[in-house]
């Protein structure tokens, strides 16, 4: 089984940028053929015309709960803030601006901690 081998700091610093260029304006909810992660280059079937790699290879999976990670699109069911609110909930709220500005922040959240998280192990000697 392949592993998705890229560093995560930089697929997320890649969706943020995907999103911040209008990756997804206008079409954001998958009923309206646009699917966050899914339909960016974060997702490891991007390109693929079918699922070519499972879920389960995917670094995204680290992000989701343990008893989320075998739904169908696991990512769907990353925590974005606080209160819980996920893709998958907040897509059915229809507010396409909440869901991209929830997610805009999980990102930079994310990318922040794990910058963080480097800068310490950088300091304290760790490769």
């Amino acid at each position: 089984m392949a592993y998705d081998d890229r560093d995560i700091l930089e697929v997320l610093r890649e969706e943020l940028a995907f999103l911040e260029e209008g990756g997804y304006r206008g079409s954001v909810r998958p009923c309206h053929g646009k699917s966050i992660f899914q339909d960016s280059p974060t997702c490891i079937n991007y390109g693929y015309p079918y699922r070519a790699h499972p879920c389960n290879e995917c670094q995204m999976l680290d992000f989701v709960t343990p008893e989320h990670q075998n739904q169908w699109i696991p990512c769907h069911f990353i925590s974005l803030n606080g209160r819980g609110e996920t893709i998958q909930f907040l897509e059915r709220q229809n507010n396409d601006d909440k869901l991209e500005r929830s997610v805009k922040d999980w990102l930079r959240s994310s990318i922040n901690v794990i910058e963080e998280e480097r800068s310490q192990l950088a300091m304290a000697g760790c490769p």
